[in-house]
């Protein structure tokens, strides 16, 4: 990274475990604009966001965490339940923000940090301005024909059903030291997506992956608890989008060369017609769009930003133009941090500009 970044643990007492701590890199922390959230995806950490950190922390406070039973995070034990796992991991996100005392930030998630992060927006809408969906796993209902649909092999039907009782890491523990080498065997593109980051040191990659599921299958168990077979959720977020605040705007970027079916941005977009969705599918990108193509993800995700940080001035300058009670007057000075950058009534008046298409 170019950036100056901070890493440390946030405590956030007995969420799912006796004492649950967070771990949490942040950037351009002096900044006063509306700052981002990162949520990764299941098996990575905070460091996968390293194509991504200086970009996006140009013009904000960037903040990514380990998600609880991830990474350097702690690991409890999560409930076996779908509905209270999810319930657990979203609390710890809350918790996390109050520790942080965080009043609103955008939420960026990869996978299933989408889901989760959709989940955080569901249950406190009043915290998230701007919900950013990267390819976002267990959105759609899992299909009843899915063998013949995808025309699977009997051999892979049957090793799915032998292993289903399992994690989905499984195979990383069960190497024991050689995991590192199972993920660059398997794996190689994780190697090549950030190449050109880390030159020759491409081996921190597939070391660091590693280590971040070589422990107790924590998060991971969480996960695993929540979904039907690889690719879908017991509980499908398509099925509750409808329920979502309408005045929050939601950004899609899908990978087109991904596994994850984009058609549920158009279920979304079906479903929310009286709000912002924008959805972008990112061309020669693949479930890591975040890595495949991050120039172009990047452009995007503060794209959006801006959109956020435009329409948080403009409900601010309107909420200020209202007649006030000197009591009001009072309360409004001293929860608000600085006026200095508000609009111009003619500013005002412009309509927010809308993010192009790619």
């Amino acid at each position: 990274l170019k950036t100056a970044y901070r890493g440390w643990y946030v405590d956030i007492g007995p969420v799912v475990g006796p004492s649950d701590k967070i771990w949490t890199i942040s950037l351009n922390e002096e900044s006063n604009q509306t700052p981002i959230l990162l949520l990764h995806g299941v098996g990575a950490g905070v460091a996968l966001w390293c194509k991504n950190l200086d970009s996006l922390s140009v013009n904000r406070p960037v903040y990514a965490i380990d998600i609880l039973g991830f990474g350097k995070s702690s690991r409890p034990s999560f409930s076996s339940d779908a509905a209270e796992a999810e319930k657990e991991l979203v609390t710890s996100v809350e918790e996390w923000r109050k520790e942080m005392q965080l009043k609103k930030f955008i939420l960026l998630g990869h996978s299933f940090g989408g889901f989760l992060a959709t989940s955080y927006a569901l249950h406190f809408p009043e915290r998230v301005t701007h919900l950013i969906l990267a390819d976002p796993w267990g959105f759609p209902e899992k299909p009843a024909d899915i063998a013949q649909k995808y025309n699977i092999p009997l051999w892979v039907r049957a090793l799915a059903f032998a292993t289903q009782p399992l994690n989905p890491l499984w195979a990383v523990r069960l190497a024991g030291p050689l995991g590192q080498w199972v993920i660059e065997k398997f794996r190689p593109d994780l190697i090549e997506k950030f190449t050109s980051v880390l030159n020759e040191n491409v081996n921190i990659i597939p070391q660091y992956v590693y280590h971040c599921n070589a422990q107790t299958p924590s998060g991971e168990s969480a996960f695993h608890a929540m979904m039907t077979g690889f690719g879908w959720a017991k509980r499908p977020m398509c099925n509750r989008i409808d329920s979502l605040n309408k005045e929050i705007p939601v950004t899609l970027l899908y990978g087109s060369r991904s596994w994850v079916d984009n058609l549920s941005g158009e279920v979304i977009k079906q479903k929310r017609t009286e709000s912002y969705v924008n959805i972008q599918v990112i061309q020669g990108a693949g479930h890591h769009v975040y890595a495949d193509k991050s120039d172009i993800f990047n452009r995007h995700v503060n794209e959006a930003c801006k959109l956020s940080d435009s329409e948080e001035l403009t409900n601010k300058s309107q909420k200020l133009s209202k007649p006030y009670s000197p009591a009001e007057i009072e309360d409004e000075i001293s929860n608000t941090e600085s006026d200095e950058n508000l609009p111009t009534s003619e500013e005002i008046r412009q309509p927010a500009a809308q993010n192009p298409t790619s």
